[in-house]
């Protein structure tokens, strides 16, 4: 057997340029004969500009750090991720035991496989891999990538080869036995090591060693090799196209479980020195070896000072991208344990940065670490203790104009589980979207409209016929009150019919009942271009089908009843969201009012019940959550009017209303809405000639005041048993912001047709509190037939 066959340290320290006098040794990446690259010295950093992490790691100490910033490691340390409770077993040249980096967090377990020396490392090396995967997070120095991981330092070089640490001229020869290795490795398993760092080359492993590593694959261990330092064909024996011949052994012996690391510099861009992926690119990834700050002497950085400018030695090799990539496993392992070993590799090469040629390549193999990505759920996200899908990749509802900008306070929490069974914590309120803007004032003015009526007898008609708009929804507004006649999108037309004596009955197309309720009963209101009248606001835009209504006048007051259908229309929905088909979005409404007239005053008082088949006041949300969907709600409307002098009228409206969610999906009884909205009006007829009126309305369209979405969520996830504690969570759907609307408005006859213009203001437009108050005129003029 081949137990004793020597394996070249990888990362052997490397001759100093001495010929040079700007130049100076670095510890690290040799290996394999006639050494490997020379680094030139690097003064002692300043800070520098690091992408911008949380505060608490934005330090001196996390500047001075090669490969955290890089490779996104705030991303997991932001998610509370730091290595602690996991082992990482470092087979090299030993450790420093009394630097302060590793300060309580070297494991007993940790021992001499070669010997009976201690585990002292004589030359550095194995110190510096562990400074790369873990030194502390202290405010001192360097900080590695899992800084509250246990080092479980197994000192494998044979006695008497390497010659002792002197940074300025660190020539060791260290060299190692695989069956020493194999005894590493075993220990390691047995020690629980999830994550087994070999920073070693050479020749191809010896069976010992290819069985100890199958064993620890087989226990779950991840192991992580580095690739080699012969990139630029120094040793005629090792192809530079390809990790070196240790590597591939460890691989094929590994299996799923095994990462090669190769070395790219800050820029992400492979290192010269570095062997590549070839035929091996699968199972390669890089991480930042080159230029690694930095050698440490007596626990802290080795500073040189020369010419009175302090200089730092930094380390090259795939040495020390290795253990970049074993911090990171570590930091996996601590965050999810429910994984195995093989799907913390597949996390960290499925989820690497794409570099070189597109997709998995010969030079960068998988690409260059990436730990954000690693981090981020991968595959379908499913509700923890349900196994209903819920997307990530959409939101998790979009809210009607009533509901603005619900979700932008408080939260939601729910726990969603990825394809690799890792719990997530997700905000849902969060991930609503906001409402698509209201457009009733392009409507306004982007129509040209004509229009024409016909009067027989007891039978009446009128139609409408106007341009399309851009971007509006075919078919028109629902809610086309009649005022709204002449601003359809297509054809808006109005049968009506006296059926019996005070009986009459009408019929609209694309026009909602609010606009024939008000024909029927004579009504003759102001025209707004912005501010809106509750009694016809339903708090989202739709697209009517058709309605009627029927009113019979008794004395002095008259009942009426009223039906309308068609569909819900949001643009978020239909452009981003896709979560519902179109022809599901159906709405129906159904209402009753009387209304009376004494005097001066009139008054009117009016139910009615509005059925959404798949949305909620308009908004529509992911069915995992709400199941089908879909809401009823009652509606109560109340509205007066004064004729105070001739020419003169002063009105008053408001509604108040209630939704229920239907139940299904996880939604609970408790679930109520509560709706409001208002308006003021002051008219004055006769201003400029008799047919003109001036107007001043303002209004509070329909606004969620209270109410949320219960919803049975899971809030909790205990990895020991796979389950999910549930609990009942509330999605609030009322906004932080009232939209309050201001216009001032004018129509008349000019020109043998009729204009209207208006000023307006609307504080918190669209219900939303950050956005900022706007301001807008309009003119618009029109001709019949």
């Amino acid at each position: 057997m081949d137990t004793g066959r020597p394996a070249r340290c990888r990362a052997a320290n490397m001759l100093a340029a001495l010929s040079a006098l700007a130049m100076l040794s670095a510890c690290g990446g040799g290996g394999g004969s006639g050494g490997g690259p020379i680094s030139t010295p690097t003064p002692a950093p300043a800070p520098q500009p690091a992408p911008t992490p949380d505060i608490d790691f934005d330090t001196a100490e996390f500047r001075r750090s090669d490969g955290p910033a890089l490779h996104d490691a705030v991303a997991a340390w932001q998610d509370g991720a730091t290595g602690r409770g996991v082992g990482i077993a470092i087979i090299d040249t030993g450790i420093d035991p009394d630097n302060p980096e590793f300060a309580g967090r070297i494991s007993s377990a940790s021992r001499d496989v070669a010997g009976d020396r201690g585990i002292d490392s004589p030359d550095g090396h194995g110190t510096q891999v562990a400074l790369v995967a873990a030194a502390a997070r202290n405010d001192r120095g360097v900080m590695g990538m899992a800084y509250d991981a246990t080092i479980i330092a197994f000192r494998a070089d044979l006695p008497g080869t390497c010659q002792g640490f002197d940074p300025v001229n660190p020539v060791t020869g260290c060299s190692f036995n695989d069956s020493d290795i194999a005894r590493g490795v075993n220990l390691a398993v047995s020690a629980g090591a999830r994550v087994i760092n070999i920073s070693l080359g050479g020749s191809n492993p010896s069976s010992v060693l290819r069985s100890a590593l199958a064993s620890a694959a087989e226990a779950g261990a991840v192991i992580v090799v580095s690739a080699g330092n012969d990139g630029e064909g120094g040793d005629l024996s090792i192809d530079p196209d390809n990790p070196d011949p240790f590597a591939i052994g460890t691989l094929r012996a590994g299996g799923a479980n095994v990462i090669i690391a190769g070395s790219v510099n800050a820029e992400a861009q492979i290192s010269s020195f570095s062997n590549k992926a070839g035929r091996y690119a699968a199972s390669f990834l890089a991480a930042q070896g080159e230029d690694v700050c930095c050698v440490y002497q007596d626990g802290q950085i080795y500073t040189e000072t020369r010419d009175g400018t302090d200089f730092v030695y930094v380390v090259n090799g795939t040495s020390f991208a290795a253990p970049q990539i074993a911090g990171a496993a570590a930091l996996l392992a601590q965050a999810f344990p429910n994984l195995s070993g093989a799907e913390i590799v597949s996390l960290l090469l499925d989820n690497a940065r794409d570099a070189g040629e597109r997709g998995t390549d010969a030079i960068y193999g998988r690409g260059v670490l990436d730990i954000g990505a690693a981090f981020a759920p991968s595959g379908t996200t499913t509700l923890a203790g349900h196994g209903t899908a819920l997307s990530l990749a959409t939101a998790a509802g979009s809210v009607s104009p009533a509901m603005g900008d619900a979700g932008q306070q408080g939260t939601t929490g729910a726990i969603l589980l990825d394809g690799y069974g890792r719990a997530y914590s997700v905000d849902l309120a969060g991930r609503l979207r906001s409402a698509a803007p209201r457009r009733d004032f392009a409507r306004s003015l982007m129509g040209s409209a004509r229009g024409a009526s016909l009067q027989a007898g007891g039978l009446g008609a009128s139609f409408a016929v106007a341009d399309g708009i851009h971007g509006a929804p075919g078919g028109g507004p629902l809610q086309l009150r009649s005022e709204d006649a002449a601003q359809a999108q297509l054809l808006a037309a109005r049968i009506s019919a006296r059926i019996a004596p005070g009986t009459e009955v009408a019929f609209g197309f694309r026009q909602g009942a609010g606009g024939i309720e008000a024909s029927l009963r004579g009504a003759d209101r102001p025209a707004f271009m912005v501010a809106q009248e509750p009694g016809t606001d339903l708090g989202f835009a739709a697209m009517n089908a058709g309605s009627m209504a029927i009113r019979r006048e008794m004395g002095g007051w008259g009942l009426t009843l009223s039906g309308e259908a068609g569909a819900v229309w949001n643009e978020r929905l239909d452009d981003e969201l896709a979560i519902l088909p179109a022809r599901r979005n159906r709405v129906a409404r159904y209402g009753v009012s009387a209304d009376a007239r004494k005097g001066a005053i009139d008054a009117s008082l009016g139910a009615s019940w509005l059925h959404e088949d798949s949305t909620l006041l308009g908004g529509s949300f992911q069915s995992a959550l709400v199941g089908r969907g879909g809401a009823d709600s009652m509606f109560l409307d109340l509205a007066a009017g004064w004729d105070a002098s001739p020419g003169w009228r002063f009105g008053l409206s408001m509604r108040q209303g209630l939704t229920r969610p239907v139940a299904g999906g996880l939604i609970t009884d408790a679930a109520l809405l509560h709706t409001s909205g208002w308006s003021i009006d002051a008219a004055r007829s006769g201003i400029f000639t008799r047919q003109d009126r001036l107007a001043l309305r303002v209004s509070q369209p329909l606004r969620v005041e209270s109410g949320a979405l219960a919803l049975n969520l899971p809030i909790a996830y205990d990895y020991a048993n796979e389950s999910a504690t549930m609990g009942i969570s509330r999605l609030s759907l009322s906004p932080t912001g009232r939209e309050i609307a201001t216009e001032l408005s004018w129509e008349g006859p000019v020109w043998g047709g009729t204009a209207a213009a208006s000023l307006f203001m609307r504080r918190d437009p669209g219900h939303v509190a950050s956005a900022s108050a706007d301001m807008g005129a309009g003119l618009r003029w029109s001709r019949a037939f």
